[in-house]
């Protein structure tokens, strides 16, 4: 059966369970908190059992099945409903799977730095995917936005955990910037799409949207605009300072961030906003599309450029990070099929490449206490298996073949074509330049600079396994995704 061939939703309680999985998982990590191998055992189940639930709701997503699992009735129309649809199968995949890597990952940074409070770390981690799994299966803009204000809630914390003066302040702003802007535009946006509709559940389609035909142009694209500026998460400009300034937190949180939910989580309800909220449509006749389009394209350059300026590691990838999102939002503005699906697939391809590098550079702090590229000059030679893993995730945040990210900057600019708009063509062939030139240097320096003056890298070798293994694994991820492109694709091409 093709996924295209969408069947009524059919009632299924295997979403409650995916949902509740790292809740559950959460609060076994605070019960054992007292015993460190118990604790982590606790973390791994849970994220076993939650990917093998989103892979049995995936196959059966492919063979063209939609679930859906009512939870509470709250308001006539308003209820918290979940839907497992292609779109949503998308993020669910991405967040499970690099979860169970990355509980692996952190056991052994946590453990190697000997952080503190480790058990709120876990719980918190937890927490946060049981936040981004429930905005991927939310069925309605209200269950979306219950679930996106979780993941702000509690990945607090995690910003803050170092608690010294830098890491609270890094916090605050992440709050303030996250929260503030989800009540400040978000919240009256759906209470004002309630008013118009009736109700707040996401369209079946991404043609039509659920607005009326008869509603005002202005307050449409008011509302839009609100949509697309309250979910900060997403890091478009100029509502992206929040990111840089969370780089205080422990790298396993820089990588949940960047890869595994926040970020994803503000992009991923950005783009289901446009498409079943808004729909394609509706988008096209009030002209949206194409100027969200440029205005996207200016956080593309700008943050590539601002990326360029930094020396310290996880500020140059906070803004690879800032500069990729808009490459999905990018994607779906074009509002052509090439488009939607290039902007779709990066949010697979973009996860697993940033997650390799955030790897890396904790693997490198743990190895060395380096932080800063000038500091790094040879140290390829020391950690080739680190680098090699960077240099592999590099080519994806690129665009170069085979990677994935080839795959995201072909459909894109195919897309760009489709829409006739040269100056997005342009804008993307400017900003791989400027891929190459911020991510390029530093595998070369590392495998074939000169060593700081005086630095012998004595004693220094590779990270400890428990992290070394989950960066080499994501970084051949990100490899296969371009090489055999359609394990997320047919998910993407279900979505039409």
């Amino acid at each position: 059966m093709d996924i295209n061939a969408v069947s009524a939703p059919i009632e299924s309680s295997r979403l409650l369970f995916a949902v509740l999985t790292p809740l559950c998982g959460a609060i076994a990590v605070m019960l054992t908190g007292k015993r460190p191998n118990v604790r982590e055992a606790c973390s791994v189940v849970a994220s076993v059992i939650l990917f093998l639930i989103v892979c049995s709701l995936g196959a059966d997503v492919l063979h063209g099945h939609t679930f859906k699992f009512g939870i509470f009735h709250l308001l006539p129309g308003v209820t918290v409903t979940l839907r497992a649809d292609a779109f949503s199968m998308i993020f669910a995949l991405v967040a499970s799977s690099l979860w169970m890597v990355a509980v692996f990952y952190s056991l052994g940074y946590m453990r190697g730095l000997k952080e503190h409070a480790q058990t709120r770390f876990n719980a918190c981690f937890a927490l946060a995917i049981f936040g981004a799994i429930g905005v991927a299966f939310s069925d309605n803009l209200f269950t979306m936005y219950m679930f996106y204000e979780i993941v702000s809630i509690c990945t607090y914390p995690l910003v803050g955990h170092h608690q010294d003066e830098e890491g609270y302040k890094g916090a605050r702003k992440y709050l303030v910037y996250l929260s503030g802007t989800s009540h400040a535009f978000v919240l009256p946006a759906m209470v004002l799409i309630y008013v118009l509709t009736g109700n707040l559940d996401f369209a079946n389609n991404i043609s039509t949207g659920i607005l009326p035909a008869g509603a005002n142009a202005t307050l449409v694209t008011v509302l839009y605009i609100l949509c697309l500026i309250g979910f900060a998460k997403n890091g478009i400009m100029p509502f992206h300072h929040w990111l840089p300034g969370a780089m205080v937190a422990p790298t396993p949180v820089s990588a949940l961030l960047h890869a595994v939910a926040v970020v994803k989580v503000g992009v991923f309800s950005t783009t289901r906003v446009m498409l079943y909220v808004f729909g394609v449509n509706t988008m096209s006749a009030l002209n949206l599309g194409i100027p969200t389009a440029y205005f996207v394209s200016f956080t593309i350059l700008m943050a590539s450029v601002i990326a360029l300026s930094k020396t310290n590691l996880k500020a140059r990838l906070a803004y690879s990070t800032i500069s990729q999102l808009s490459y999905i939002v990018l994607g779906v503005a074009l509002l052509t099929p090439a488009g939607i699906e290039g902007g779709l697939i990066h949010i697979a391809n973009h996860a697993f490449a940033k997650i390799t590098l955030f790897f890396c550079a904790g693997a490198i702090f743990v190895a060395t206490q380096k932080k800063d590229l000038s500091e790094m000059g040879g140290l390829g030679r020391s950690m080739p298996f680190t680098f090699a893993a960077f240099g592999l995730a590099s080519l994806t945040m690129i665009g170069a073949p085979p990677a994935g990210g080839f795959v995201t900057k072909w459909l894109l600019l195919v897309g760009s074509m489709q829409a006739h708009q040269i100056g997005i063509l342009l804008v993307l062939l400017a900003s791989t330049l400027l891929n190459v030139a911020y991510f390029a240097p530093i595998t070369y320096n590392a495998f074939f600079g000169k060593r700081p003056e005086g630095e012998k890298y004595e004693g220094i070798k590779e990270a400890p396994l428990a992290m070394l293994i989950p960066l080499m694994l994501t970084s051949i991820i990100s490899i296969l995704l371009g090489i055999y492109p359609n394990i997320f694709l047919n998910f993407v091409k279900g979505v039409f």
